[in-house]
């Protein structure tokens, strides 16, 4: 079965970068300019999702709450990835129920190897 994955980011050029990379690896990628937007792609059938933090109408920290919220998505991982890197923020990620995080500027080996961590 193809893995899907929803890349989550304000920034076209990191969307960009992250499905270059991922497609390359031959991942399917779905792309959200928010959280808002991403809230209306969620879906049980992903296999990933990868979020910013700070996004505008929906941060990534709202975005993974409101997924938590769904009992179908509750298992479904999420990945921060992002340019905070302070211990309170990933702290908050965590309560929230973020799976993991990867502060930017990251390489292509370092996003592969997490997502292949936690999609199988």
């Amino acid at each position: 079965m193809n893995k899907v994955i929803l890349t989550v980011d304000d920034s076209a050029s990191i969307r960009q970068m992250v499905r270059f990379t991922l497609a390359g690896a031959g991942y399917t990628v779905l792309e959200a300019v928010d959280g808002a937007d991403a809230l209306a792609k969620l879906s049980p059938q992903l296999s990933v999702v990868i979020t910013d933090l700070n996004m505008p109408n929906l941060d990534g920290i709202g975005l993974i709450r409101r997924a938590r919220a769904n009992p179908a998505l509750r298992g479904l991982p999420i990945l921060m990835l992002t340019t905070e890197s302070q211990e309170a923020r990933k702290q908050e990620g965590r309560a929230a129920g973020a799976t993991g995080w990867i502060v930017k500027p990251f390489t292509a080996a370092q996003l592969l190897a997490v997502v292949r961590k936690v999609a199988g």
